[in-house]
């Protein structure tokens, strides 16, 4: 099928869930625009290239379709994930991959920005930071469930919260727990029980690790050098006896000589021989290989030992020769019988996130919004996801992972007529401030909806 009428079919099925007929222009407007090779995909040129000859009457229309009109984001990552989750193949396995992207901000005012951890810079700065889960299989992923991590200083503020928009129910959550709401919502909702990926910033956290076993959920996630476990062999007493009075005790006790140590110390009391050459994947220069050693070991539950006798799980340490001490570490509730390649394999599925953000950000304007709302920072997140699940159907179908973003840029889009003069220009009356990328109208307040079904993630 063209290509063209392939997007076009694609939108009335995205549609469908919008609410409203009326707003299938504004979707498929705000989608081309994501997808076209513009330098800034915010809503202004998006307009003046999508429909160059009503450029200002399109602006406004896009404006009000992304920041204050009232459909569901996750109902539409819903439907995305209908349409692309049936080309997917996950014979060799499935995976949600849990991660968290940052956006950085010069200003103050939009919903969410604060001094925090910014992955892209590297550093603590001004920026928000969003949640994520990807359903993965080896040859693609998409992300099904996003959502804005709320820093407690906007989450207690009530005035900001008034003027961003943010819905009543929304309260400050940790990152991992905004994660572990997004998977109990996709679980409720049909999708099945594929392992959890994650990386440190997750993995370290027990509660999370808890709450994944909670929801029948495998997981494999990264974890620091610091983390403390019981070695295969050793094991802790059991807790005293009980006396009669009070609750039983639960504490593992300790000795001198009967002592958890960190996953660090514990890797650097390997022989070599406890250690193997590994591939997973072909990479951009040949394939990847590392060094890896794996074992059965209960966590401690930290330094003061005041948790219950863990179950073992797999601690899988990778350690390149050339380098003084391991690299990375992993804990994982993968089957004891799980073979080494098929733990490194897993691990490392992680790629796929690193992808889906790169191609997000790089070609289809994921951090290129310029409101401040807490809607509008969700519709044009949910935008971005549905012009990226569209190429990623397009490169399962074609079972590579180039794709047809090339093929569809060549749809018949107007040139932008000469002239066009773009709103805040000096050639206009209109204010300077009207350049400000955090500037925009203050949004509505919405109630959230409960999301559709995800007949498409059902296991069959």
């Amino acid at each position: 099928m063209d290509i063209s009428k392939e997007f076009d079919r694609y939108m009335v099925h995205l549609a469908e869930g919008l609410g409203h007929a009326d707003r299938q222009a504004g979707l498929a407007g705000y989608c081309t625009g994501l997808m076209l090779p513009l330098s800034r995909k915010s809503v202004e040129p998006m307009a003046a290239r999508v429909d160059p000859l009503r450029a200002s009457a399109r602006h406004q229309a896009l404006h009000h379709f992304v920041a204050k009109a009232q459909w569901s984001d996750q109902q539409l990552l819903n439907r995305v994930a209908q349409w692309v989750v049936p080309h997917m193949d996950f014979s060799a396995g499935g995976w949600w991959i849990v991660d968290d992207t940052g956006f950085p901000k010069k200003g103050v005012h939009s919903v969410g920005v604060t001094r925090q951890y910014c992955g892209v810079l590297g550093k603590q700065d001004n920026c928000q930071v969003a949640v994520s889960v990807s359903l993965a299989c080896e040859q693609g992923s998409l992300p099904v469930a996003w959502q804005l991590y709320l820093p407690r200083n906007w989450a207690e503020d009530t005035e900001r919260r008034l003027k961003a928009g943010i819905p009543e129910d929304i309260e400050f959550a940790t990152k991992p727990h905004i994660a572990l709401q997004q998977l109990r919502g996709l679980l409720s909702e049909g999708a099945p029980r594929h392992c959890v990926l994650a990386d440190a910033g997750y993995g370290i956290d027990y509660a999370f690790r808890q709450g994944l076993t909670d929801l029948g959920l495998s997981y494999v996630v990264g974890i620091t050098s610091a983390v403390v476990v019981w070695p295969p062999g050793v094991e802790p007493l059991p807790p005293k006896p009980y006396s009669g009075m009070g609750r039983p005790p639960v504490m593992p006790r300790r000795t001198a000589k009967r002592q958890p140590v960190s996953v660090k110390v514990l890797a650097q009391s390997l022989p070599d021989s406890a250690f193997q050459n590994i591939s997973w994947r072909e990479g951009t220069n040949g394939r990847l290989t590392g060094r890896f050693a794996a074992l059965r070991v209960r966590c401690a539950g930290g330094n003061v030992g005041k948790a219950r006798l863990l179950p073992q799980q797999w601690l899988l340490i990778e350690w390149p020769a050339d380098q003084a001490e391991p690299e990375k570490y992993y804990l994982s509730t993968l089957p004891e019988t799980t073979a080494l390649n098929d733990l490194v394999c897993a691990a490392h599925m992680r790629w796929r996130i690193e992808r889906d953000y790169q191609d997000l950000k790089q070609d289809l304007g994921l951090g290129h919004y310029e409101g401040r709302g807490w809607r509008g920072f969700h519709h044009h997140a949910s935008l971005s996801i549905a012009a990226y699940g569209f190429l990623m159907e397009q490169r399962l179908k074609a079972g590579s992972d180039a794709g047809g973003k090339k093929n569809f840029v060549k749809r018949q889009v107007p040139a932008v007529s000469p002239d066009y003069i773009p709103r805040a220009s000096p050639a206009r009356a209109a204010s300077r401030a009207g350049l400000d990328q955090d500037a925009a109208p203050s949004v509505e307040r919405r109630t959230r909806r409960r999301p559709g079904t995800l007949p498409a993630l059902r296991r069959h």
